[in-house]
């Protein structure tokens, strides 16, 4: 079911942003907060709203749009992961550079924010764009930013950074996550804008959280929950209350910079276009939402995944417990359990019935399919050849001989070395679609594959890292339990 109208929104976000950018009269510097495509967020909790809806917004105005990616060099000489899609920051920079050229926007270049001689990393991707032929920016770590505004706002501060040379009046300022410089980027173009003599202003397209939704709406608290580990909190803006008298949802960060941010642009421009932060923003998507009903409960939907993905990430040692703590107060305040997600509590009890490893499936129709682990598959692959059974009405028998995979089993143990020899779901779906030439109960579950994505799952333990790439590359929004297949602690690539 759709909550949410996109054709209205892209409509709406459009016009909005032509009337910021007429409101300045000049260049307009656009920071994009979140993802410019592939807003899988936006998508679950937002439903009807679709992935790439924000770079299709800006496909409409593309003769008036170039982007600027940012990269914090922090992040760079970290290997900073995004999470999503399982690639550093360094390597999503280059897609999106890609990405976006592919689809006819102009990417006039790349900012490496806080630049450092010392970053060897930073530099070896500054020359790798070079030899791309990508324009690159430095900028640099400024003392005191963003409280000392007198020494940012000067040739020591703002004055010291690269000036991104632009063509378009509409400049997208972009970045693969939170923190890698954005706004300071924006605001050091005004500065060096204004020593130039060039009108220029500055605007935010922030999703989330969604400012004329009320506080404790599902689809803001899903926001909270989706940035816990930022400790991001939604809150009144204070400041629009007091000039308006209107209550309007932002979130801690922007509200505490407010003053600063608002003393950096008197000092640049001799006075603040904006009385709160929520003005700075141009964001439409509340007024699209035409199912409330429906984003509410894909929102708290997105708050149990969020909560039992941090769980999972906590049992591997990639995430602080005080994350799970944080998610445990937002799930109470919805009054949210695990077994609100329908695929927990199938998976759960077919593992207990069976007692093995189980995982379930729900389609976004609603029909569901279990799997189990055994000798031959891994649970991750039962569950999706029994989806794909589920899908293409066949009924329960082997879409593949048992005789046909023993062999691969064989290469894998006696070639690979490999101790674990289930075929993971990759491999079992290759060997399906070999099946499908011959087959034609298994070619007519291979072409239900695309039906897979939107769809909900989850596995009472952590899968192996093949399977956790083939349920993210088929779109399907997979949880688990914080619990080890084994007691093994090396797994590899498997």
């Amino acid at each position: 079911m759709k909550g949410f109208d996109n054709e209205k929104y892209i409509r709406l976000q459009s016009q909005n942003i032509a009337e910021r950018v007429n409101k300045f009269g000049g260049k307009l510097y656009l920071e994009f907060g979140g993802k410019l495509f592939d807003d899988y967020h936006a998508s679950r909790v937002l439903p009807g709203f679709l992935p790439d809806t924000k770079v299709e917004m800006l496909s409409h105005i593309k003769e008036e749009v170039e982007i600027v990616i940012v990269i914090n060099a922090a992040d760079i000489a970290g290997n900073k992961l995004r999470a999503d899609l399982g690639i550093t920051y360094e390597e999503d920079v280059l897609r999106l550079y890609d990405e976006l050229t592919a689809r006819g926007l102009l990417v006039g270049s790349i900012v490496i924010a806080q630049y450092s001689s010392e970053n060897v990393a930073a530099i070896n991707f500054e020359k790798r764009l070079a030899g791309y032929g990508v324009k690159v920016y430095r900028h640099y770590q400024i003392d005191g930013y963003p409280l000392n505004v007198s020494h940012i706002v000067s040739e020591e501060g703002f004055g010291k950074n690269d000036y991104v040379e632009t063509s378009r009046k509409v400049v997208v300022v972009t970045a693969p996550g939170p923190g890698s410089g954005k706004m300071a980027t924006c605001l050091s173009q005004l500065y060096h804008d204004s020593k130039r003599g060039i009108k220029s202003g500055y605007a935010k397209y922030e999703t989330f959280p969604v400012w004329n939704l009320p506080l404790n709406h599902p689809v803001n608290i899903a926001y909270e929950a989706a940035t816990a580990d930022l400790n991001d909190v939604n809150m009144i803006d204070p400041w629009h209350m007091q000039a308006y008298g209107q209550s309007a949802v932002n979130y801690n960060r922007d509200v505490e910079v407010f003053p600063v941010l608002n003393a950096i642009f008197t000092r640049l421009m001799g006075t603040s276009p904006y009385n709160s932060p929520t003005d700075m923003g141009v964001n439409m998507a509340g007024y699209c939402i035409s199912d409330d009903e429906v984003c509410c409960y894909a929102g708290k939907q997105e708050v149990i995944r969020r909560y039992l993905n941090a769980k999972t990430q906590v049992r591997k040692g990639k995430c602080d417990a005080s994350v799970v703590d944080k998610l445990d107060i937002i799930m109470s305040k919805l009054e949210l359990t695990e077994e609100d997600r329908r695929a927990v509590v199938y998976a759960r009890t077919c593992a207990k019935e069976h007692g093995c490893v189980a995982g379930a499936l729900v389609t976004e129709e609603g029909l569901t399919a279990l799997g189990k682990s055994s000798a031959l598959l891994s649970c991750t692959a039962a569950m999706l050849l029994n989806s794909l059974k589920t899908l293409a009405r066949l009924p329960d028998v082997n879409l593949i001989a048992p005789q046909a995979l023993e062999p691969i089993q064989k290469l894998k143990r006696n070639s690979f070395g490999e101790k674990n020899v289930q075929l993971h779901a990759d491999e079992a779906l290759i060997s399906l679609s070999v099946s499908a030439s011959v087959n034609p109960m298994a070619e007519l579950a291979l072409e239900q594959l695309p039906k897979l994505r939107g769809s909900q799952a989850h596995l009472t333990a952590i899968p192996s890292h093949a399977d956790e790439k083939v349920l993210r590359r088929l779109g399907i929004q997979a949880t688990c339990d914080a619990v080890f297949p084994s007691k093994r602690v090396y797994f590899g690539q498997e």
